[in-house]
């Protein structure tokens, strides 16, 4: 990593670090909800202090970094907010990945505590090395029903941490807002996750661009529906804070609850990925379900017209913001509501804090109309990769040519072909590398390519993404026969989520290569398109 300080706005820092977002709300008021429980913002503070005061009482120190694999709920939040307390880092962990993914993380980053649910204790067990880093598993609910772990660990209720008192941790008060606070994995080009290295700073500055830009305030009630791990999820919680907003934490089991909630709490805010409001827009919402609902915000690709129109209809006083971002830059454009009949196809301008150019290969400007890579910077740049001195320096490169105040020269570049008009809104083209985009999620070829072989069903395979109506692109697995295309799906299953799965597989006698001797991802599709 390099240059740690991705800008010196100094409007951008708001606060210090990031548990103090909790002192945003006033204290009676509601923070979060999940099922049946609600914590209000004196509660919420109190209970961070007290698991804060428990991680240095097992050992956390500044710097330390601790994962977080769970399913949203209160506890989930908590720990979260108590790492960033504890001056540690956290970690969060997609509540559906399976051991392949979690070992991959806990060997990149190193942590010396996980917090997690009994439920989740088997998949860790079988995850985690002998000579792992992680000394300290921190669970959440009953561990008793679950098979006795071994002595690689020392277990932990979560309960146990929140009984501490709330205590100042030794050392906190020097963490400052240009340290690490946070690592999100998102899948990589050429294999693995990578971690994307995010400072306090990063993150509030994040929350203060996008609270002001969809106008929170503590009236507004945000249906938390995206996974705390993707950074768009984890927005709504630090966006909803930033102004002592009410956060409705679920994890999303039909569209109808989706519905269902927004009408038992009074939902004013609704993010989604495009997937999931086609989905939505193809259910009746009673009136007590939209009757508050204040906008609605499309996030993780682009939000096809006809959904896009289908959803005005249904919620006619809802504002619509469509969104594009990074996470190596927490986000980047929004499209200005009252701009989207105008132009629905554009991603909008930069958020606030940030700038965005479209720049050539050799650095310079485009012109309006002229396609090139979409370059950020400003306070929401992270610091560069984890553990990945090389990917950091192709990424997080300086910007040539003069630097707006309060800015420093260094930028994320980030791969994307955009291209910009006369009156300077961008528009998306395509991406530069390989990933897969499937709902919202980026997917590594390389990663669904090595679960296919790791089976050892398969001679060759490669993966690629197709374009999909209702998923943005679906998975495409190719393989050299013969293959028994069910036990296949059936051992990748095992091996990485439902949402990297193939959605289709097809069958060759030989997958065709390039001069180079890679697979010619481009004759690939050619041969897919042929095959029934």
């Amino acid at each position: 990593m390099s240059d740690p300080l991705t800008a010196v706005d100094p409007e951008a820092a708001v606060l210090s670090r990031l548990d103090g977002l909790v002192a945003g709300g006033a204290p009676h008021r509601p923070a979060l909800t999940f099922k049946e429980e609600t914590v209000a913002y004196g509660e919420l503070a109190e209970r961070v202090a007290r698991v804060a005061y428990g991680l240095y009482r097992l050992g956390v120190r500044r710097g330390d970094r601790v994962v977080i694999y769970a399913e949203k709920r209160v506890e989930t939040v908590v720990a979260i907010l108590a790492t960033a307390a504890a001056g540690a880092v956290f970690v969060p962990v997609n509540q559906l990945f399976k051991g392949r993914q979690l070992a991959s993380v806990t060997e990149d980053c190193g942590p010396v505590a996980l917090v997690t649910t009994a439920e989740r204790l088997e998949t860790i067990r079988t995850a985690l090395s002998p000579d792992t880093s992680v000394h300290h598993l921190i669970v959440i609910g009953d561990p008793g029903q679950q098979p006795p772990l071994d002595d690689r660990w020392r277990v932990t209720a979560f309960d146990r941490l929140a009984g501490y008192e709330p205590l100042p941790v030794p050392g906190a008060d020097a963490v400052l807002d240009t340290d690490v606070a946070a690592v999100f994995y998102t899948s990589g080009s050429t294999g693995g996750p990578k971690g994307v290295v995010l400072s306090h700073r990063n993150l509030l500055a994040g929350a203060e661009s996008v609270a002001t830009y969809l106008g929170h305030t503590e009236e507004d009630v945000v249906l938390a529906v995206l996974p705390l791990s993707f950074d768009a999820g984890f927005s709504q919680l630090t966006t909803s804070m930033a102004r002592g907003a009410h956060v409705v934490l679920t994890n999303y089991l039909l569209p109808r609850e989706v519905v269902r909630l927004c009408a038992r709490h009074g939902v004013t805010a609704l993010t989604c990925v495009p997937p999931l409001w086609m989905q939505l827009a193809a259910l009746e919402w009673p009136a007590e379900a939209s009757a508050r609902l204040r906008y609605f915000a499309n996030t993780g690709g682009r939000m096809p017209r006809a959904t896009l129109d289908r959803l005005r209809e249904l919620l006619p006083q809802a504002r619509p913001f469509l969104m594009y971002g990074l996470t190596e830059a927490f986000r980047a454009t929004y499209l200005d509501p009252t701009e989207v009949d105008r132009r629905p196809d554009s991603i909008g301008k930069a958020v606030p804090h940030s700038e965005v150019l479209v720049l050539r290969a050799d650095g310079t400007p485009c012109a309006p109309g002229e396609h090139g890579e979409l370059v950020q910077r400003g306070a929401l740049v992270a610091l560069g990769y984890w553990n990945n001195p090389e990917a950091t320096a192709q990424r997080f490169r300086p910007v040539p040519g003069p630097v707006p105040s309060g800015l420093t020269e260094r930028g994320v570049w980030s791969g994307d072909t955009v291209h910009r008009d006369e009156e300077g809104f961008l528009y998306f083209v395509g991406r530069g590398d390989e990933m897969i985009k499937s709902s919202g999620y980026r997917i590594s070829p390389t990663e669904v390519e090595e679960a296919a072989y790791a089976t050892g069903l398969v001679n060759e395979v490669a993966a690629f993404g197709e374009a999909d109506e209702q998923l943005g692109q679906r998975v495409v697995l190719v393989v050299t026969g013969p293959c028994d295309i069910g036990r296949l799906h059936q051992a990748m299953a095992r091996e990485i989520p439902g949402y990297m799965l193939p959605r289709r597989t097809v069958v060759v006698d030989a997958l065709p290569r390039s001069v180079n001797g890679k697979f010619d991802r481009v004759s690939l599709r050619r041969t897919v398109e042929a095959a029934p």
